[in-house]
Formats: structure tokens, sequence, C-alpha cells
């Protein structure tokens, strides 16, 4: 069993995760393009700006320190988005194949889409309510603290949606909901002076909308993969 499940995630990370990446070359990656060349050298130094593909699709903060190593642009920086893509996705789908078996119930695509759709609203579009996906040159909020409000409210927004899902009474689902909206009661934080940092409005817009999508993308894919496969190894036992 726990052999099948191990397959199943591996199976899921490949291919949603080699789809996101192409997705992302095809449409996230220009407009990342795009804005680098509104930078100039002091928003080079004030801001910082990193690609987290799989937050690519959760619905990422980019932060870039220059100092920092990163890929090349071109085959090196498509070579580790591919891998970060697929190394992330079968993590996610090993958390899904394991709360799918922990439900003990019958499987399959459709009971996976289910759990997709959760992951996107837990680990992306929750999350991006406070701390939209950011293109560089953009102003931020210190890193430590965004990274920290980032993990509370998908750390808040998962367990708020499975007691909502698998509560056995109102209090408990009343709760998962409360768990929902503290984190945006908290508040995200942000920098003192809102500025895309010469960024165009139109192209930050776009870049949280398409982050956004295929974030939707890839954990829908990624669920109903993990769902079919687990299905598929359970009735050949």
């Amino acid at each position: 069993m726990i052999g099948r499940i191990l397959l199943a995630a591996v199976a899921a990370g490949l291919i949603a995760g080699a789809f996101v990446s192409g997705a992302q070359m095809l449409k996230v990656v220009p407009l990342i393009y795009a804005a680098e060349a509104y930078e100039t050298p002091a928003t080079t130094e004030a801001h910082s700006h990193s690609h987290d593909a799989a937050a690519a699709e959760s619905g990422h903060n980019h932060d870039h320190d220059t100092a920092a190593w990163a890929p090349e642009d071109g085959v090196e920086r498509i070579t580790y988005t591919a891998l970060t893509n697929i190394v992330l996705g079968a993590g996610f789908a090993l958390l899904i194949a394991a709360g799918m078996t922990l439900r003990g119930r019958a499987t399959d695509w459709r009971q996976g889409l289910i759990w997709g759709a959760s992951g996107f609203l837990a680990f992306s579009l929750l999350p991006a309510l406070g701390l939209p996906p950011e293109l560089p040159g953009m102003a931020a909020a210190d890193l430590t603290g965004r990274q920290i409000w980032w993990a509370m409210t998908v750390a808040a927004s998962a367990g708020g949606l499975a007691l909502i899902a698998f509560g056995s009474n109102w209090a408990l689902r009343f709760l998962g909901a409360a768990l929902l909206i503290i984190p945006h009661i908290v508040g995200a934080p942000h920098p003192d002076e809102f500025s895309t940092g010469g960024v165009p409005a139109e192209l930050a817009a776009q870049f949280v909308a398409t982050s956004l999508v295929t974030a939707g993308v890839f954990w829908l894919l990624l669920g109903a993969l993990t769902g079919h496969f687990i299905g598929r190894g359970l009735q050949t036992d």
C-alpha cells in the first residue's frame, strides 16, 4: 500500500510538474522578463525577488536577492524550474494521497479534483488575498515577516477547510470558518508605501491573474491525477 501511494504521488507530481513548467514558460516567465526591464540599480538594491516555482504556482511571492546565486536565463533556469515543480508536485501529491487514504473511501479523479481545489485554496488563493504574487522591483515588506504570515495562513486555511469538510458538528465547522478568516483579520505585512517600482500596474495585475490561474490548473491536475492513480492502485488489490 505504501509503495503504491509513493508511486502514485511521484507519477502525479511528474506529470503535473512538467505540465505547469511548460505553462510557466509560456505565460508567467515572459511577464517576469518584462518586469525586469523596468528594474533600476536603486530598485535592484532596495528590493529582492526570487523564483519559487512551486509557489508558482502556489500563488507565490517572488523575492530576489542579487547577492544570492540564481540560475542563468535559458536552459539552466528552465531545468531548475521544472525540477522544482516536479519535486514540489510529488510532495503535494503525497499529502493529497495520504489524506485520501486516511479518509478511507473509494477515490477517483473526481474526488481528486476536490482535494486539488482545496490545495489551491489553502496554498495559493487564500494566502494571495493578503500577499499576491509580486514581480521583480515591486515594493514589499520584510521577507521574514511575509514568510511567517504565509506559513501561518496556509496552516490555518488547511485546518479550516478540513474542519468544514470533515467536522462532525456545526461548532467544528464554525471554528473552521473562523480559521479561514483570522489570518486576514491579523493582516499580512506590507511596506509603509505601496509602489510598483516602475512596473506598469497592468503588468503587475496580469502577473497576479496568470500566476493564480496557473496555480489553479496545477492543483486541479495534481489532484485529479493523484485520485486516479490511487483509485487504480486500490482496484488492483
